[in-house]
């Protein structure tokens, strides 16, 4: 059984992990075999902004995550009768009792970033790592992730299995039509630089704009510096310097894929990431990137990325106006990136997962 409450509120990276890692899951293992807590059948277009179920089963799932948090009611063992996993997201307090404990560990910016977090969001991971504490076996979506839970959070390295996250199949077969429509839909009538992402501290949005501010003026009239991504918790400050670039705020899932490979380039210079999804699709979408030499980003990209120090905003300006001076450069990393993106597909993610709950079963 897996924890599927973070589907039915607002999110954005582990809402994208949980609808294609359970979906494959399902696909691999066959009916019946993976169920979900609340009890959930075939799910909705992901939207980041909403629940991916109806109104119905989405008030009752919520209405059983709040009975197990704030109640003595045994609701999760009620609802975990039976199984033999339970795989805990960070929304509940109280997983069941009885089955196997298993959860996936994200990153771990609550502990090495607090000051870019809200309060919310530290209280509710530092009570998900007294889960992680009592675990029968963890999953991290990258060796960065590992290592950060082993020695930050004092977690043991044999109870935790690295198993990266997927790309969805749209990034990797873009049509041509589609990036047109794209164009006219959002009109992006010159060449862009793209951003994806929470407009949160740490995306280090601002030093991206300072960067894209300080290319040649040649440069930022050719090409227009993009952002797209719903407005999350960054300082007011950083949203009103939204407007020196084209801000398209939130831009639903179906549209990812091709605004993606409309780009010229992409660029996402963030302070940590556990995995870095944006990256790994615009890569799979065949968009040269350049992203940060720190966290488990070198360990997505491989050789197939130029990396900047994020602290440095002169590495992140020369680092797009290399790219955006030399075609020849750009074809590399994309052809480069294509195929180091193929390592990361969600049917791997899920045939792994499922080697990982039968090794603990």
């Amino acid at each position: 059984m897996i924890d599927a409450t973070p589907l039915l509120v607002r999110s954005a990276g582990v809402k994208n992990y949980l609808y294609y890692w359970i979906e494959h899951l399902r696909r691999a293992a066959g009916a019946g075999v993976i169920v979900t807590f609340p009890a959930l059948g075939e799910f909705g277009h992901i939207r980041h902004e909403q629940s991916v179920a109806g109104l119905w089963r989405t008030w009752t799932g919520l209405g059983s995550l709040a009975l197990a948090n704030r109640t003595p009611l045994p609701v999760s063992d009620w609802a975990a009768r039976g199984a033999d996993v339970f795989h805990a997201s960070n929304l509940i307090e109280h997983p069941p009792r009885r089955a196997r404990l298993t959860a996936t560990i994200h990153d771990m910016t609550s502990w090495l970033l607090p000051e870019f977090h809200a309060a919310g969001n530290l209280r509710a991971d530092r009570r998900f790592l007294e889960i992680c504490k009592r675990a029968d076996g963890l999953i991290a979506v990258s060796q960065s992730t590992k290592n950060d839970a082993v020695l930050v959070a004092g977690l043991p390295p044999e109870k935790i299995t690295v198993i990266h996250s997927g790309v969805a199949d749209a990034f990797f077969a873009v049509e041509a039509g589609t990036i047109d429509a794209i164009r006219k839909r959002y009109a992006l009538e010159r060449p862009f630089v793209l951003f994806i992402g929470t407009i949160e501290p740490r995306k280090n949005i601002d030093r991206l704009l300072d960067a894209y501010g300080a290319l040649v003026p040649d440069l930022r009239e050719e090409f227009q510096l993009v952002i797209a991504g719903p407005a999350g918790w960054a300082p007011q400050s950083t949203i009103a310097r939204l407007s020196e670039a084209r801000y398209l705020g939130y831009v639903p899932e179906a549209d990812l894929a091709p605004l993606t490979a409309a780009a010229t380039i992409f660029v996402y210079p963030s302070l940590y990431e556990g995995f870095g999804f944006p990256v790994a699709q615009a890569m799979a979408a065949g968009v040269p990137v350049v992203t940060s030499n720190v966290s488990s980003l070198p360990e997505v990209t491989g050789e197939a990325a130029l990396l900047i120090d994020p602290r440095s905003t002169s590495e992140l300006r020369d680092a797009m106006a290399r790219l955006l001076l030399s075609p020849d450069l750009r074809g590399q990393l994309a052809t480069r990136g294509k195929d180091r993106a193929r390592e990361f597909r969600w049917e791997t993610c899920a045939a792994r997962s499922l080697d990982f709950f039968e090794g603990l079963i």
